[in-house]
């Protein structure tokens, strides 16, 4: 095993009930209603899609920069407030670090909120950092895993990633590498080259270099 990487909202941090809560607020500001079952149409994706999907639900005219500008000035204020890391993942972090395991954080999230998440989780745990500002593609294509792998000189086979949504498992399969799933807001299924827990108090270093092909 060669490096590991950490999904960031929904994994590493309990952030999808803080999504919910900006999105409902900016729908109202557009005048319509929000759910948790719009939610789910938009786990793991990127920015843009989010603020789409808000416009053609609300039928509002409002731009997609005012809307994107309401979105992520809510996740960074609320986010400078404090993060809930998720069960597990700091004690896998530092386990991996303990055992000198290369670890980068890989989200769909902008850079300025991955910054806020960053500053309450510690920048200095990553030895790579990967944005939507960082790739042309967001999962569930490769390019975030990839982008990874290349910035810490490792071979994607070689590597396992974390992730909670079918769009980044989608993206970590497609990049080749073996993906831990811990569903959050969608059910995602066991497959070769996948395993599925409830936590990530589930895995240990060992248990993640056992998945990796001989």
């Amino acid at each position: 095993m060669e490096a590991v990487f950490f999904d960031m909202d929904g994994l590493l941090v309990d952030t999808e009930k803080v999504w919910l809560e900006i999105e409902t607020g900016v729908m109202a500001r557009l005048g319509g209603e929000w759910s948790p079952e719009h939610q789910t149409h938009l786990v793991g994706g990127s920015m843009e899609r989010t603020v789409e999907y808000m416009l053609a639900v609300s039928g509002s005219d409002a731009s997609e920069a005012t809307v994107r500008e309401w979105m992520v000035s809510g996740m960074v204020t609320t986010l400078n407030g404090g993060v809930e890391v998720m069960p597990g993942a700091s004690e896998l972090l530092d386990a991996l670090r303990d055992e000198g395991v290369p670890v980068a954080l890989v989200t769909s999230s902008l850079r300025e909120i991955a910054d806020a998440v960053l500053k309450a989780v510690g920048r200095d745990r990553f030895d790579a950092i990967v944005t939507a500002d960082d790739v042309t593609r967001t999962k569930p294509d490769p390019e975030p895993y990839l982008t990874a792998a290349r910035l810490l000189g490792v071979e994607p086979v070689r590597c396992v990633v974390l992730e909670d949504s079918p769009n980044g498992v989608a993206a970590g399969t497609a990049a080749g590498c073996t993906v831990v799933a811990v569903p959050s807001l969608l059910p995602i299924d066991p497959a070769p080259g996948r395993l599925v827990v409830s936590s990530l108090t589930e895995v240990t270093p060992a248990d993640l270099r056992a998945l990796i092909p001989a």
